[in-house]
């Protein structure tokens, strides 16, 4: 088991879900969601020992969904740095910790649901909310 299934897994015991904004609750991180100009999905800071997670509100909401998965991973993996989400010319920033925090989305997003046998890949990530431009996180 890897560091970030680890983490994870306890996670997803603690609060017995994998929803990434019942996690946040859980961890008192305030989620909220604000209006960012294009290219901006979400971001996460702390600021006097409080925790924030903002999310575009002009996202879908399975977009809203892997945003906060992805800002709860720069909480859990990478502390005290303040991470954006940004979407440039590529779509994703494709610093280390970016696509860190994109592999802890799509694991926590996947976890506990089995991809049935006859089932392709990419079926099995859509059906678990993860949109096409993520498929290449999942292991």
């Amino acid at each position: 088991m890897t560091v970030l299934d680890d983490i994870i897994y306890k996670l997803v015991r603690r609060f017995k879900t994998n929803d990434p904004f019942v996690i946040a609750k859980g961890l008192n991180i305030l989620v909220r969601h604000v209006e960012f100009d294009e290219g901006t999905r979400g971001l996460y800071y702390r600021k006097l020992r409080r925790r924030f997670i903002c999310i575009h509100n002009g996202l879908s909401d399975e977009w809203q969904r892997i945003v906060c998965a992805h800002e709860l991973g720069h909480d859990r993996l990478h502390s005290g740095l303040s991470q954006f989400w940004l979407d440039e010319h590529t779509f994703f920033a494709v610093g280390k910790y970016e696509r860190q925090a994109n592999f802890f989305a799509v694991k926590l997003l996947t976890y506990s649901v089995e991809r049935e046998p006859w089932e392709t890949q990419e079926a099995y990530l859509l059906r678990c909310g993860i949109p096409k431009q993520l498929h290449n996180f999942h292991i």
